[in-house]
């Protein structure tokens, strides 16, 4: 997949991020999240097979999971 905008960034450990991007694919944009590594302290980081990615025709149903888990989380609090 190539390379493309990254949306956010969460830093995971010092040595590790869980990367939001959107991408392109054989000409097709897709929402990549995938978790990077650094062994030089954050110069660079590259991506592990640890991921997913979804279609754009997905992503209401992404929005809508995560809209739940918040409900979710609010109500413990």
């Amino acid at each position: 997949m190539a390379e493309g905008k990254i949306l956010a960034t969460i830093d995971r450990t010092d040595t590790e991020q869980l990367q939001i991007s959107v991408s392109e694919y054989k000409g097709k944009s897709y929402l990549n999240m995938r978790i990077y590594y650094t062994t030089d302290a954050g110069q660079t980081w590259l991506p592990t097979k640890k991921g997913v990615t979804f279609a754009p025709d997905q992503l209401d149903l992404l929005t809508d999971a995560i809209e739940e888990a918040r409900k979710e989380f609010m109500a413990e609090e």
